[in-house]
């Protein structure tokens, strides 16, 4: 979707006891959706009273004024020793990667850090930086599009203004979660996260039990406003209306389209339906799929669906790639999708004119 694993790195690590880009999971994760590259230099008063915006704050700018800004600091530089040679010092930064930074390299903790980063010269200085510092990076994604930047000025007391470029940045736009009882407080730490990072939440109700022994806490995360997408299957959505007078798949794509942006009901063999706004469509299921192995179908249905959301694509064209991928995973057993069953579900997606991915990752 667009999004590729960062290559293998051969930097060595700033610790030797620091093995984060071995094989063990990090102790700590950092979620900071854009990569972000600050360029930092300590300048007279003048040209902080020639840019818009408070000193000691941090408001955003376009690219043009971020480049207009790094321009103008060659002139205001306040040289002293280094500086002099070099006014600007440019390295990875943002409020999470700074603080994983410094437990990785100050303290040896191991650390991650899930994020997306561009393919530009901002990205390459990022990945560099903080792999040099011992930082696992391999949740880290980098796609097409520029890096995140930041102008962090420095005025003589020490007090640091800033002028952030993210409107075109490349970011994660997605966080997909499962409904469980068991995992529920990081459930919503996570979806706090998510939202104060500006992503989008998916959240699948898992299974027609859970919904029914757990389910006011599942109406509360819904009641929050903060799950935009919702996906449930047949089972699921009666258990959520239990107790009503009227429980169809209809109503409970009413019921989930007034808390959720995005809702999809699920019908195996008869498709699905979803509401988007005041749209609703009903899409069959695509194809003449031999149910071998229901393990994964509305997994799969839900990657399909996610697909044509990152692509832009209509609400019935999502359900459809949502079909595709739902119908390409149950001819065969398990929930993994086998290269066969992939080059159906390309062929399906052809045969409906819907697009289909250029580079496959792994």
């Amino acid at each position: 979707m667009g999004a590729e694993p960062l290559p293998a790195t051969n930097h060595h690590h700033h610790h030797d006891h620091n093995h984060t880009n071995g094989g063990e999971a990090p102790l700590v994760l950092g979620l900071q959706p854009s990569a972000l590259v600050d360029h930092v230099a300590r300048v007279d008063w003048s040209l902080l009273d020639q840019i818009p915006g408070e000193r000691g704050g941090s408001i955003p700018v376009a690219f043009e004024e971020l480049e207009h800004i790094l321009g103008e600091v060659k002139t205001h530089v306040l040289s002293s020793g280094e500086e002099a040679c070099s006014p600007v010092k440019t390295m990875a930064g943002g409020s999470v990667a700074n603080t994983i930074r410094g437990l990785s390299s100050g303290f040896g903790v191991s650390c991650g850090i899930i994020g997306a980063c561009g393919d530009d010269e901002q990205g390459e200085l990022f990945v560099t930086n903080m792999t040099c510092r011992g930082v696992n990076l391999s949740r880290m994604r980098m796609k097409k599009g520029p890096t995140a930047q930041c102008v962090c000025l420095v005025d003589e007391l020490g007090n640091r203004t800033m002028r952030p470029c993210l409107s075109s940045a490349v970011k994660l736009q997605w966080l997909l979660l499962r409904y469980g009882i068991f995992n529920l407080e990081v459930i919503q730490a996570a979806i706090r996260i998510a939202k104060q990072e500006g992503l989008l939440v998916s959240l699948d109700l898992a299974s027609f039990e859970m919904v029914r022994n757990f389910r006011e806490p599942l109406l509360q995360l819904l009641d929050s406003g903060n799950i935009d997408l919702c996906f449930a299957n047949e089972d699921e959505a009666t258990e959520l209306l239990r107790g009503e007078q009227t429980v169809n798949p209809e109503v409970a794509l009413e019921f989930l389209a007034k808390h959720c942006k995005w809702a999809v009901v699920t019908l195996a063999a008869n498709g699905c339906i979803a509401k988007h706004g005041k749209e609703i469509v009903r899409v069959p299921a695509i194809g003449e799929s031999k149910a071998v192995d229901a393990t994964g179908a509305g997994d799969l249905f839900a990657g399909g669906f996610l697909y044509g959301l990152v692509k832009g694509l209509s609400l019935e064209a999502c359900c459809k790639v949502g079909s595709c991928s739902g119908g390409s995973v149950i001819r065969s057993l398990g929930g993994e999708v086998t290269p066969e069953n992939l080059h159906w579900m390309h062929k399906q997606m052809q045969i409906n004119g819907l697009p289909t991915p250029g580079i496959h990752s792994s």
